[in-house]
């Protein structure tokens, strides 16, 4: 599944040094506006400690981690949602992402110039947040005026979908993310098509300084209490220190870095797992001698769907799934031992997986 993650926030805020730490794809890191022209795009593999077990378990030729998508889009200015610098062409970027980091700069640095002068988190967020909202409005009243002339037919469904516009339009007029708006699953298809910008979930990573990568600033103190009604994850990390962390490839020596400044995982360790959760992705895995692989799927998938993820012949025939829990497998060692030991369940058409799921598929074609 390829899904992605757009990085978004004002000019140097620390996005693009996040990104090279995040990927091996480099983009351009320099003291000035627009240093990113053309979005990148990382491919970046997720971190999870299962399919180490699992490795050990089954010895395989290979392991094959699942990926996130992570796109590098270059700074907003105050004014994009009508041009202002290259609005235009950061926004559509924006809409074709799944889901939104912003990152947002918590440090002081006077050799880094800021935008407008001193740092403030709060107005770096609703710069970003006030140009997304007026995009999304526009599109919004667009549609409104379509809909009112359907809707004064007497036409009932578009008089149910001009009330739920217009429930978006109170929010976006009021300085609200589309995402706050609370209605009913079947009438967000109101707006499905026009992909909104603001309704897209959203992640905040707070940048700080070396100092403040533990306990946090007054700058992270002002993001969290602002963001604490969007029910939004707030990630700390110091981008210029895990810059430096992706760059050892011992696994030791890493950990000795980590270690240096009390860390017991990286920041960008902590920010993949939240964005694969941000975008309601799970993984389930296949376990064999040829190759132990992470698979990733939505939540509430049932089998045939996420058989269907490895080969569609799998969803058109399926037959069962075999399923062992990975605590089932670390106590009996083999798939021969849980067997015996009943630990392999037969699962139809209805099983939901669930994450960590070790699963084999039966089909015919």
């Amino acid at each position: 599944m390829a899904l992605q993650c757009g990085i978004v926030g004002l000019p140097n805020v620390g996005k693009s040094t996040l990104f090279n730490a995040l990927s091996s794809a480099k983009a351009e890191a320099a003291n000035f506006p627009f240093c990113t022209i053309e979005p990148n795009v990382g491919v970046v593999t997720v971190p999870d400690k299962r399919l180490q077990i699992l490795e050990g378990l089954v010895n395989p030729q290979r392991v094959l981690p699942t990926v996130i998508e992570f796109v590098d889009i270059a700074g907003l200015v105050k004014g994009a949602s009508k041009g202002e610098g290259l609005g235009n062409k950061f926004l559509a970027n924006i809409r074709e992402v799944d889901a939104v980091i912003h990152v947002i700069r918590c440090f002081e640095d006077e050799n880094i110039v800021h935008v407008a002068g001193s740092v403030d988190p709060i107005f770096d967020k609703e710069v970003i947040d006030t140009e997304l909202q007026l995009k999304d409005l526009e599109s919004v009243d667009k549609k409104i005026l379509k809909t009112e002339k359907v809707a004064k037919s007497g036409d009932a469904k578009a008089r149910k979908e001009l009330e739920t516009l217009m429930l978006f339009k109170e929010a976006l007029t009021s300085g609200k993310n589309a995402r706050s708006v609370d209605v009913e699953k079947e009438d967000l298809e109101a707006v499905r098509d026009l992909h909104l910008l603001t309704i897209k979930p959203v992640l905040y990573v707070a940048n700080v300084d070396e100092a403040s990568i533990l306990t946090g600033n007054k700058f992270v103190d002002q993001l969290r209490e602002n963001v604490k009604e969007e029910n939004a994850e707030v990630i700390v990390l110091c981008a210029a220190i895990e810059s430096q962390i992706a760059e050892f490839e011992d696994i030791e020596e890493k950990e000795l870095f980590l270690g240096e400044y009390g860390l017991e995982e990286s920041g960008l360790n902590k920010l993949i797992a939240a964005a694969y959760s941000l975008l309601d992705l799970i993984t389930y895995f296949t376990a064999g001698v040829q190759e132990v692989r992470a698979w990733t799927i939505k939540k509430g998938w049932k089998a045939p769907q996420a058989a269907g993820v490895i080969h569609t012949d799998f969803e058109r025939g399926f037959i069962k799934a075999e399923v062992i829990k990975l605590p089932d497998y670390q106590q009996f060692k083999t798939e021969a031992g849980c067997r015996e030991n009943g630990k392999i369940s037969i699962e139809g058409k209805e099983y939901v997986v669930k994450d960590g799921d070790i699963m084999h598929f039966r089909f015919n074609v």
